[in-house]
């Protein structure tokens, strides 16, 4: 609650008279090839991923829960895995509006970026699930997802020998190791290990070779005119929840007036239409944007943030300059070998197709 109505008193002039104080160097500074002296609202990415509250990571748990993210027999259909919305070829998204799920429904929201999402303050647009290990329980009972539950799950690890060894191994010292819970932890371990490091990430540790002249300036566009007040920290974004349309909402495609936002979670009419801010590394390859996913365009995504959150009308070379400088934030993306799942039984449960009326889930 105090950090959205903050977010609300500050507003736009505030966010660019914030952001003037901490020094924000001038263009012709950030052309000279040198980095800027105070750039202290963002941090560079971390080489390993952090520790993960009451979920210790090892090598055989990171394992299985790359098998689990790679696995479509979670969804009743069996056609559906994580990574069909969270593709990590594709940047960690699935490049769809939103996404489509059980039985080819659509679901109400864009999917965010599996990436680097370890360091976000919480998962999904609305901050719902505290952490990845809970947001991966989200999609597999969502009906318009996965269409699972979590008895299914479990029937269905339990009929796969090679994975009921695996859950034993990795959980020891539990007497029945083959648990949603458990399947969670997994998938959270090997989430936490997809990061991208950047070349904004080289510049942030000094290397004023890693930025050219004209990413520079787009930075310091970036900070200047009040980016960086929402869109900060390691992942440039995804630290905390903000009204969108500070200064003034978007339209009613860009913000569907039925989608409160944080509002359905904290049951405050102070959060209407709040969400998390989403961060910005690997912007460039992962459109559509917003939640709604109907801004396909960087540089128009720019202008409507432009507009709503800081009540200015971005010139199209200042769009420019700030879209150069994000596509700076794209990362070396994770290399990560397709796992060969083990085979089922004839105990596992069969595939079905049929769409049931449960509870709609949302990204």
């Amino acid at each position: 609650m105090k950090r959205t109505l903050v977010a609300r008193s500050i507003g736009a002039l505030g966010l660019v008279a914030m952001l003037a104080c901490q020094g924000a160097p001038p263009a012709e500074q950030a052309a000279t090839g040198s980095p800027p002296a105070n750039l202290t609202m963002f941090a560079a990415l971390p080489d390993a991923p952090p520790p993960l509250a009451g979920n210790p990571m090892t090598p055989a748990k990171v394992e299985l829960g790359k098998m689990l993210y790679f696995d479509p027999r979670l969804s009743r259909s069996w056609l559906i895995s994580c990574n069909t919305c969270h593709n990590l070829a594709l940047g960690g998204v699935d490049l769809e509006q939103t996404s489509i799920g059980h039985g080819w429904q659509r679901g109400p929201r864009n999917a965010p970026t599996v990436l680097n999402a370890v360091f976000n303050i919480a998962q999904f647009w609305d901050g719902r699930a505290k952490d990845l290990a809970e947001q991966a329980k989200g999609p597999v009972q969502a009906s318009v997802e996965m269409g699972s539950s979590p008895d299914r799950v479990v029937e269905t690890l339990k009929s796969i020998p090679e994975y009921v060894e695996r859950f034993t191994a990795v959980f020891p010292d539990e007497a029945d190791p083959v648990t949603f819970d458990n399947m969670a932890k997994a998938i959270e371990a090997f989430e936490a290990t997809l990061l991208t490091p950047s070349r904004f990430d080289s510049y942030l540790r000094g290397d004023a070779q890693a930025l050219a002249a004209d990413e520079q300036a787009g930075l310091d566009l970036f900070v200047s005119k009040g980016c960086a007040g929402c869109h900060n920290g390691v992942n440039v974004g995804g630290a905390n929840y903000y009204p969108f349309g500070v200064v003034q909402k978007p339209g009613s495609d860009i913000l569907p007036p039925g989608d409160i936002g944080r509002a359905a979670v904290t049951k405050s009419a102070a959060d209407d239409y709040v969400f998390r801010a989403p961060t910005l590394r690997n912007v460039g390859i992962t459109p559509p944007y917003f939640h709604s996913g109907v801004v396909w365009d960087l540089s128009d995504a720019v202008e409507v943030m432009g507009n709503a959150q800081l009540g200015m009308a971005l010139t199209p070379d200042e769009r420019t300059s700030i879209v150069t400088f994000l596509a700076s934030l794209t990362g070396t993306q994770p290399k990560v070998e397709y796992p060969v799942l083990p085979t089922h039984t004839a105990a596992t449960p069969r595939p079905v197709w049929q769409v049931d009326t449960a509870p709609s889930g949302q990204h």
